[in-house]
């Protein structure tokens, strides 16, 4: 029988208010990264959102011969930069004071064979960089003032024969970036103006395998991983 595994990390959490991100954006430029002689990629990305943004799942399970997986996401600004090459990236995330991010997920499961998975996050701002070269240089800079990355899940569950695994987080700024470049500088700023809120309303009946139910809200959340070059 299949098992159900989740990794929950959040590495980094910063709740800190810096005067940087006082004057709106925050875009800041670097001699540095405007000259690489054409080699590599450049990544200039500047996001800004304005508006609303929310999702909302409702659903009905009932006999299932596998497993069951059900997953909701809000966010405002999202980058994803993989290279392989030389790689400089400027990152400029901004999100609005009249701007609302949430994902709601309201479902009910019952007789399921396999596993029972329920995921919902709501997210701010998000950055991942993740490269494989000689240079990798990070700039990021990320702003929510939004009124409430909000995630909540509201969910019966019954008669399982694995694993029951219920997760919400609600997150203002997450960034990663990842890399076995020898050079690897990065300098990364977060602010978080919003209320950050993540509720989960779980009932588990009749498990035969194991439970787990989680819940976060983080203002900031920075994981960064330099491998060895040895």
């Amino acid at each position: 029988m299949k098992s159900f595994k989740i990794l929950l990390a959040a590495s980094v959490l910063a709740l800190s208010t810096t005067t940087a991100f006082a004057q709106g954006v925050g875009t800041w430029s670097d001699a540095s990264q405007q000259q690489s002689g054409g080699v590599g990629s450049q990544i200039l990305n500047n996001q800004i959102n304005l508006q609303t943004n929310w999702s909302n799942l409702t659903g009905s399970v009932d006999t299932v011969g596998g497993d069951v997986v059900v997953q909701g996401n809000a966010g405002g600004n999202m980058v994803d930069v993989t290279t392989m090459n030389d790689t400089r990236v400027n990152n400029n995330q901004y999100v609005g004071p009249n701007a609302t991010i949430g994902s709601n997920v309201a479902v009910d499961v019952n007789n399921v064979a396999g596993s029972v998975g329920i995921t919902n996050q709501a997210i701010c701002n998000g950055a991942n960089v993740s490269t494989d070269p000689i240079l990798t240089a990070v700039k990021s800079n990320q702003a929510c003032h939004a009124t409430d990355p909000y995630s909540e899940i509201n969910t019966n569950i019954s008669n399982i024969g694995g694993n029951a695994v219920v997760q919400g987080s609600a997150l203002g700024n997450s960034f990663q970036a990842d890399s076995n470049a020898p050079n690897f500088p990065i300098v990364s700023r977060q602010l978080n103006n919003s209320g950050v809120v993540s509720n989960v309303n779980a009932n588990v009946f009749n498990a035969a395998g194991t439970v787990g139910l989680s819940s976060s809200a983080v203002g900031n959340t920075s994981q960064i991983i330099h491998y060895s070059t040895n």
